[in-house]
């Protein structure tokens, strides 16, 4: 079966815009730290940049991973959350509704 320079040049730009869609749908699953819930609960990615001036209740060693609202499986580095509507949290990450699992 003998393909043509132009059939090949064709499946490799369909294949190539599929996945950088599929990169995008990917990333839009995660919260993003400037959208307004985020703001106003003082979601981070990173629980070491949580500001502790504006955010009193955080305390060091809390994060998503030991959350209790946190439906990521262990090992995960990203997990739903539904105080997000299901959309993807950092393990690392922290926000004002934390609750410690028990």
């Amino acid at each position: 079966m003998k393909t043509s320079r132009r059939t090949f040049l064709i499946s490799s730009a369909g294949l190539v815009s599929s996945l950088a869609l599929s990169r995008q749908v990917l990333a839009a699953d995660h919260v993003d730290e400037n959208s307004a819930l985020a703001k106003q609960l003082g979601y981070k990615h990173d629980a070491a940049q949580v500001d502790q001036a504006a955010q009193p209740k955080f305390k060091p060693g809390e994060h998503c991973a030991n959350c209790q609202l946190y439906q990521g499986k262990a090992g995960d580095a990203w997990g739903p959350c539904p105080i997000f509507s299901g959309k993807d949290v950092s393990e690392k990450g922290w926000c004002s509704a934390y609750t410690p699992k028990a």
